[in-house]
């Protein structure tokens, strides 16, 4: 009896110290190889978004069935972007206005609930989406509008800590999934539009307190522990004046960490203001208003917040080409290691990944019309009639030459992730075919205000559709399939070793596709528009697959003549889980 008291004593000090420990950062390391769990944004810090489940496949996909559809609830039906991050048989979401939900991932019951508390005048660009939370330990954190960083008890859902990291009436927000590393919790920061600072921070996960932060805008001061570090750049080397103290450059999408070269990934987004005319008078000679570090990527050592290196898609940036597009971590075919983006500025790049060197860059979309290339060392070789016209040079000096530009400032890919498949080596990438009127206008920085200094009108440049997903192979840029779609498509993609690609449209559908031939094998009506990301994962020897629902973000807002060609189009939110039953595996 004696050691029966004392196993079952040992037992339960074992659960008490596993609950205790929680997630551990060599639970995020292995996220890709687990099956049971899905424990970072990108199913793996190197945002593959790739599964290594077999068991749904191209032969018995047909056979996936709801299993369980989890409404948000309430009258707040924007755009839901989320991915699911789920964990000890807890999904969580968040949803648009910054909520977060925990759901019993076996009967989709809610759990527990957290509405942020968001006060007057947030200023969200692009909807009042969110993006994702993150999971560390016994904790879950999310990011809200009004520029903070919240953790919560994973199991309650109370309050742990609330930490500011900016001045939402300045025009910061926050809508990315954070990014867990070495038991730091890492933030970018939202609001380009408004003339902030984009920047880079790190906190400790359990205190919340800040370890280092990194401004991406060369001029501005980092600090490491409460002190003063470095220079970002060097002041006006490639900015005019003061215009870097409200040059943008926002970190909005969050980033990406290679645990190889010990590396964390941002990109930055577009410089402010939008006028380019007014960012380069005056600049240093030779650099032709680059201002860095905006449109660019920029490598982070996470130990100290140093600048490792940097790459910057588009210098000189006048079209809202943000770099924020994510970096995938990958090893291409003959071994090397890479990293891929694929911008909005409508090439797909791949770089070295070691210390961020060019590789190469081929267009994605058609008709590109700012650039006519990108030279060997990586930079655009600019169409300048394409550029937005000065306005000072106009006869009024009230509006420049208005000029048709493609792809659109939405972009060849927006902020819906891309995916990769180890299995065939190629990318996933849902792009959109898309242009737009825009122009130049005199513009001056107003705290709070927009600081664009630009008009546009999106418009559509095929009559059959604007969405494409691309399967493209990263070694040549070639397109080995595409499917395309008459609405602009706005959901993330995935991959399985299954051999599966899945996505979402903003007509509803859930859709399933050949990796390898792009044939579309099975499809669900989710009732609105999908701008989610899927994830998959494996429970009592079953594969589920979840997708949230919920039709928004930026192209209802900012779409223009687009907007008008898909305003049919239902709001929602809702969950859905889909299993394949084990008596259905086998079955084709």
């Amino acid at each position: 009896m004696k050691k029966l008291i004392i196993a079952a004593l040992s037992a339960t000090l074992a659960c008490s110290t596993a609950y205790a420990a929680g997630v551990t950062e060599k639970d995020l390391a292995n996220d890709t190889a687990t099956a049971g769990d899905v424990l970072t944004n990108g199913m793996g810090r190197h945002l593959q978004r790739h599964s290594p489940l077999t068991t749904l496949n191209k032969k018995n996909v047909k056979n996936l069935l709801p299993a369980w559809a989890f409404s948000l609830g309430g009258e707040k039906q924007r755009g839901q972007e989320t991915q699911p991050i789920i964990h000890d048989g807890i999904m969580y979401i968040t949803g648009s206005y910054s909520r977060m939900y925990a759901i019993d991932v076996k009967t989709g019951k809610e759990i527990w609930q957290y509405d942020a508390r968001l006060p007057e005048g947030i200023l969200p660009c692009c909807d009042v989406v969110n993006r994702g939370a993150a999971i560390y330990g016994d904790k879950i954190y999310f990011g809200t509008l009004d520029a903070r960083i919240v953790a919560l008890d994973a199991k309650t859902g109370d309050v742990v800590w609330r930490k500011k990291f900016a001045d939402y009436k300045a025009g910061y927000s926050y809508t990315a999934a954070p990014l867990i590393v070495d038991g730091m919790i890492i933030t970018g920061n939202s609001g380009g539009e408004f003339g902030i600072v984009g920047e880079v921070q790190a906190r400790d996960a359990e205190s919340g307190e800040l370890i280092w932060t990194r401004p991406v805008i060369e001029g501005h001061m980092g600090t490491y522990k409460g002190k003063e570090s470095t220079m970002t750049g060097t002041k006006n080397a490639t900015w005019p004046g003061d215009m870097w103290k409200t040059g943008g450059g926002a970190t909005w999408l969050g980033g990406s960490y290679d645990a190889e070269t010990k590396t964390l990934v941002f990109g930055t987004s577009n410089p402010a203001p939008w006028n380019s005319w007014l960012r380069a008078a005056g600049s240093p000679k030779g650099t032709e208003g680059d201002n860095l570090y905006a449109a660019s990527r920029v490598a982070i050592n996470p130990e100290n917040g140093e600048i490792k290196w940097h790459f910057q898609t588009t210098p000189r940036e006048g079209w809202d080409y943000d770099g924020v597009n994510e970096m995938v971590a990958y090893t291409d075919r003959s071994g090397n290691k890479r990293w891929a983006t694929a911008d909005r500025n409508g090439y797909f790049y791949v770089l070295n990944r070691e210390d961020g060197k060019f590789v190469s860059a081929t267009p994605f979309v058609k008709n590109i019309t700012w650039a006519k290339g990108i030279d060997e060392n990586g930079r655009p070789i600019f169409n300048e009639p394409n550029r937005p016209g000065d306005p000072a040079k106009s006869a009024d000096g009230k509006k420049g030459e208005v000029i048709f530009a493609i792809p659109s400032f939405l972009g060849g890919k927006n902020w819906m992730p891309m995916a990769h498949s180890p299995k065939t080596g190629n990318f996933y990438v849902p792009s959109n075919e898309w242009g737009m009127d825009i122009w130049n206008e005199p513009i001056t920085y107003k705290k709070g205000a927009a600081y664009l200094g630009s008009g546009f009108t999106i418009k559509p440049i095929f009559e059959d559709y604007i969405g494409s997903l691309k399967a493209i192979d990263p070694d040549t840029g070639d397109v080995k399939w595409e499917f395309k779609n008459n609405a602009p498509l706005w959901a993330g993609v995935m991959t399985t070793a299954g051999g599966l690609v899945f996505t979402g449209t903003p007509e509803g559908e859930v859709i399933a596709f050949d990796d390898e031939t792009g044939e579309k094998l099975w499809s669900f009506q989710t009732g609105s528009g999908i701008v989610g990301q899927p994830v998959t994962w494996e429970q009592d020897g079953e594969q589920y697959v979840s997708v949230i629902s919920g039709w928004g973000g930026a192209v209802p807002l900012w779409g223009g003549e687009v907007a008008k060609k898909v305003n049919y189009l239902n709001q929602g939110g809702t969950l859905w889980t889909f299993k394949l039953p084990k008596q259905l595996a086998a079955a084709e």
